[in-house]
């Protein structure tokens, strides 16, 4: 039956685009609409409505002639973006896929498996849309920087497979628990590995898991000595120096190009610093880091943050200090997307 309703609903569409009179052509609308509206709930064809509407709702002929051209085409079959699952002869129907510059994001995400009860965690928001946005399903997703186990959460969500990493033991075992803790209809594999993400054996994991190549990298490193995570001297987080630091995510960023499918994209989560009165762009220097490890810049994105744990009920104090000593309060952090491209470009760092 919905196969006649179909062929009867492509053909009325085809017809419009012959009529001059718009008032005809609305009426045609108003059949299709009638078609439309005696299909289940739960028909994959509900989704022509609006563009149905619109025809209808045109003010002229030109008008209404496009919007059928736009139905015919969501109506002749999926056109699947490259490296991710939406059709984009349906995009109007993503209205949860964010597709601007500036993210004001109010409230954390804490639907199953999701708590806030990790420092430095980040909202699971963030890995929702890089995963949506550049995998598709069954894909592997890399988590240089597992934590709480977030990223993961989210591959076990939207079906996607993943790998997580970190040197805390205590953030290893909470991560497996809040894993656990969501349900895995979509029988993916998500694992997490301790061990220090700079001088782990990528190469040795993969093959392990079956892995020729990760199609998504999400690195969201500490934003060096802010919070320490750990009294392991390796950790991030203890670095002596920012240039450190910043030395040990240029080889990162090496492991993480060579481990990635071409034309994918690496992620990077990371706000700025204080340190003795001065602002410490460590956002961008951490960006640069990235680029000269053989990455492409595609987008960057800024995320408001209103409260972090540090700073719950303690707005006044945190003004208080701004005024006096002449900064602005933190309430943002970076979300840098870059793209690998086809071809090694980077001289290697040497490793330690």
């Amino acid at each position: 039956m919905e196969s006649n309703i179909y062929d009867n609903i492509v053909s009325k569409i085809s017809s419009i685009l012959k009529k001059q009179d718009i008032q005809e052509i609305r009426e045609i609308a108003d059949q299709i609409l009638i078609h439309v509206e005696s299909l289940p709930d739960d028909s994959e064809l509900k989704y022509i409505r609006e563009d149905v509407l619109k025809i209808r709702e045109s003010l002229s002929q030109e008008r209404a002639v496009h919007y059928a051209r736009i139905a015919l085409k969501s109506l002749s079959g999926p056109k699947r973006g490259k490296i991710n699952d939406m059709d984009m002869n349906r995009w109007r129907e993503y209205e949860d896929i964010i597709t601007d510059s500036l993210w004001i994001i109010k409230r954390r995400d804490r639907s199953g498996a999701h708590n806030a009860n990790y420092w430095g965690n980040f909202i699971p928001q963030i890995p929702y849309q890089m995963i949506n946005r550049y995998t598709k399903k069954n894909e592997w997703v890399l988590d240089t920087f597992a934590g709480s186990g977030t990223t993961l959460i989210e591959c076990r969500r939207n079906g996607r497979n993943g790998i997580g990493i970190d040197i805390s033991p205590d953030a290893v075992e909470t991560s497996e628990k809040n894993i656990e803790n969501e349900e895995n209809r979509f029988n993916v594999k998500t694992k997490v590995i301790r061990g220090n993400s700079i001088k782990i054996d990528y190469k040795r994991i993969m093959e392990e898991n079956g892995i020729e190549k990760f199609q998504l990298a999400i690195l969201h490193p500490p934003y060096w000595d802010i919070i320490k995570f750990s009294d392991d001297t390796e950790d991030l987080s203890n670095m002596p120096s920012t240039k450190e630091f910043l030395r040990s995510m240029r080889i990162l960023g090496e492991k993480v190009y060579d481990v990635l499918e071409d034309g994918r994209m690496a992620v990077l989560v990371i706000g700025d610093k204080y340190s003795g009165g001065e602002w410490i762009p460590l956002g961008f220097l951490t960006m640069n880091e990235l680029m000269a490890s053989g990455f492409n810049l595609k987008s960057i994105v800024v995320k408001n943050y209103d409260l972090t744990r540090g700073k719950s009920n303690q707005e006044e104090l945190w003004r208080y200090r701004a005024l006096m000593g002449n900064f602005y309060v933190f309430k943002h952090e970076y979300i840098f997307i870059m793209e690998k491209k086809k071809g090694r470009r980077y001289k290697k760092t040497e490793k330690e």
